[in-house]
């Protein structure tokens, strides 16, 4: 008598299999996809003039507008105004007007409007911003040059 191979391991089907591959090519794919990320070799450096408004706005009192700007201007508070380079020159001309009447200095951002409010973090244009206290930042030393 022949006597019959009892097999501990039970009977796998079909789809069992085909979902365990389907799994080894997703882990494949997964770890092919974290190989190919490419790194900056060199870091940009960001202009200093953007950084010093930036932590101006984050650290120190700062409010955003012409009305408010002039608004600053008329109550003595402002003790300095950053202008956009493509404000509009009415308003532009008021504010170096007023600015140079009371000795507030101005510095004159090197981009748009919607520049200036992505440096500040907000989602809409900023054409002047009107500085009360600046914090922790250096944004002083720019407007003496």
């Amino acid at each position: 008598m022949a006597k019959k191979e009892t097999s501990t391991e039970e009977p796998v089907s079909e789809a069992e299999e085909t979902e365990e591959k389907v799994e080894e090519k997703k882990s494949e794919k997964k770890s092919k996809e974290k190989r190919v990320v490419r790194r900056r070799k060199t870091k940009e450096k960001e202009n200093p003039l953007i950084v010093a408004i930036r932590l101006a706005v984050e650290s120190g009192k700062t409010e955003f507008g012409v009305k408010s700007g002039l608004a600053a201007f008329f109550t003595g508070k402002a003790i300095l105004f950053v202008v956009a380079e493509n404000t509009p020159e009415e308003y532009q001309r008021k504010v170096f007007d007023l600015a140079n009447r009371s000795k507030i200095p101005v510095i004159v951002f090197p981009g748009s409007t919607m520049e200036l409010g992505a440096v500040c973090g907000k989602p809409f244009p900023v054409s002047v911003l009107s500085v009360y206290d600046v914090g922790n930042s250096n944004l002083m030393n720019y407007a003496k040059k």
